[in-house]
């Protein structure tokens, strides 16, 4: 039996486990693990590109299990995450839509889109390159950054502080704003660069050796909280080069 082409659905099965993982967490109110499992899963949907691409093990059934995983894991598991913060952050409050607990149900747009943004993928041609809307699992890793940042961050060592960010993520009406931008941007027409990198020559891939850089000091600086500002100027870096992206 060849097991070559199972090799690459077996760890996209892995993500998939991940992003189950990552709900149990949540619904358990651990959010930090719920986190660190959304970034699991995110490897394991590296890993399995990687692999098929070295196996040559494409296949269709590969293509739709990717999707249905991804759905879980940068989909409903960093949508859960959100609405557990927004849950937490209502508590007390005096705004109305917070008050009555309705606010966390923006969270719900995370799986809405990411499920429109995914079933586009399938079928737009016209991201063989690079992406049309902001990809799931940036996306995710937004998102799953936020308790890390909340929680985890104050303790681990970082050359710079950004104590800032902990009361900006605490903001219910900052998370909520996030969370409809964000979700407006997977289902964008808007182009985002592909981070695959085909060859090592500069030329070509201008912005993706950019952010490889900026992305190095920030994590150097920072720790864990440049997390959130990467993705960001990920989404700038393309916004702002649309005609370099679009040729």
């Amino acid at each position: 039996m060849n097991i070559k082409p199972h090799i690459p659905n077996t760890i996209t099965t892995m993500n998939l486990v991940a992003g189950m993982v990552s709900l149990t967490f949540s619904i358990e109110h651990h959010l930090v693990w719920a986190a660190v499992m959304v970034f699991a899963a995110a490897i394991f949907d590296y890993l399995d590109g990687t692999a098929a691409r070295v196996l040559k093990a494409y296949s269709e059934l590969g293509k739709q299990l990717d999707s249905l995983a991804d759905l879980v894991s940068f989909g409903v598991a960093p949508g859960i995450i959100v609405f557990q913060l927004l849950s937490v952050n209502c508590e007390g409050s005096c705004n109305i839509l917070e008050r009555m607990h309705i606010t966390p149900y923006f969270a719900l747009l995370i799986p809405v889109c990411s499920a429109l943004r995914l079933a586009k993928f399938n079928i737009d041609l016209r991201q063989e390159v690079n992406f049309i809307g902001l990809p799931t699992p940036a996306n995710a890793l937004f998102f799953a950054s936020i308790p890390l940042v909340l929680w985890v961050q104050p303790q681990l060592f970082s050359l710079v502080r950004l104590g800032f960010l902990g009361d900006f993520f605490s903001n219910t009406r900052v998370l909520a704003i996030l969370t409809v931008l964000f979700s407006y941007m997977l289902i964008s027409e808007f182009s985002i660069f592909s981070m695959k990198i085909n060859s090592f020559a500069w030329k070509g891939n201008e912005l993706r050796y950019t952010l490889l850089g900026c992305s190095i000091i920030l994590l150097t600086l920072f720790s864990l909280s440049a997390i959130p500002i990467i993705i960001i100027l990920y989404i700038l870096l393309s916004i702002i080069f649309q005609g370099m992206i679009d040729q």
